[in-house]
């Protein structure tokens, strides 16, 4: 699976990793609802961590359809209300 971070780039990750990165979102969403930047903060560097960490990075001259979209390592809380699609913030 292809998993793009916004403003940052692509990464190849297993797609056995989905279903914890479909925690780190529920998490995102939880903080979002709570209205605590600070929390929302750490859980989105987690997820984005997930991804860089357990990713292989794709190389930038190779053109790559992306299964998924994450929010920019810099995402306000604020945005991510605006960036909700259905229940979470990754997009696919």
């Amino acid at each position: 699976m292809i998993v793009r971070i916004a403003t940052e780039g692509q990464y190849e990750l297993s797609s056995a990793l989905l279903d914890r990165l479909n925690e780190l979102d529920n998490s995102l969403v939880q903080t979002v609802a709570g209205g605590d930047q600070t929390a929302f903060a750490r859980a989105l560097s987690e997820m984005l961590a997930l991804v860089r960490i357990q990713g292989k990075p794709v190389a930038t001259e190779e053109l790559v359809t992306s299964d998924l979209i994450l929010p920019a390592p810099d995402t306000t809380l604020d945005e991510a209300r605006t960036l909700f699609v259905g229940d979470g913030l990754i997009r696919g």
